[in-house]
């Protein structure tokens, strides 16, 4: 099962990289985002200062949405969802792998581009580790609570949108959580509570994401 896992773990990062659908759409769509916010809110550094920390963070939830669609759509049009299904490995180890490679290549990046973000925004350059520990505690759960909502929609064409729409309310705690760890650090204050509650979202998306994403993809087998 291990060595299945491992196989479907290294087709999905093969494929994700190749297709230009992962790492490099959700980094560019990042940059481009935290690019021409400023030219929205204005030159004035105090002004950019205090939107950094909920801009950095509105822009890695967006980026992660724009390839929530990919994650199991191309499996099902192309009948590998059934194969899957039939494999020795359950649906939910399944489903937290591709959850997981999709976090590979789409959130762990924002760990080495974020800085430049915080940058671009203005953000004072003590709270760019605070930053980088607060989308690693927080943003694997854009990915797994992601999971759900793409495994909904998977057998629906187009089903972007829809997909967007079921998965944003969720993210809202990862969201306030990831910001508020930021503004922490800008205003000197301590922001490992807001970094605990956000690993601890992540934690539980982990672990119960993959069970919700697994009979959601059995209803579009059936």
């Amino acid at each position: 099962m291990r060595r299945a896992l491992g196989a479907l773990l290294r087709r999905d990062l093969a494929l994700a990289l190749r297709s230009g659908g992962g790492a490099a759409l959700g980094v560019a769509f990042y940059l481009i985002f935290v690019t021409l916010a400023p030219l929205g809110i204005g030159p004035d550094p105090a002004a950019l200062a205090r939107v950094a920390p909920g801009l950095v963070w509105l822009g890695a939830l967006l980026a992660a949405l724009l390839t929530l669609e990919r994650m199991f759509q191309p499996d099902v049009e192309d009948g590998t969802l059934d194969h899957l299904a039939l494999a020795p490995a359950p649906l939910e180890a399944t489903a937290f792998v591709k959850a997981f490679a999709h976090w590979l290549t789409t959130g762990a990046p924002f760990l080495l581009v974020a800085p430049l973000a915080g940058l671009l925004l203005r953000l004072p350059a003590e709270a760019a580790p605070t930053l980088i520990l607060s989308m690693l505690a927080g943003g694997p759960a854009l990915s797994f609570i992601g999971s759900i909502g793409a495994a909904l929609t998977a057998g629906l064409k187009r089903g972007g949108l829809l997909t967007s729409l079921l998965v944003l309310p969720l993210y809202v705690p990862t969201l306030i959580f990831g910001a508020l760890a930021v503004e922490a650090a800008v205003l000197g204050t301590n922001p490992w509570p807001m970094l605990a509650i956000g690993a601890a979202i992540s934690l539980g998306s982990m672990a119960l994401a993959p069970v919700a994403a697994a009979a959601a993809l059995r209803l579009n087998l059936s």
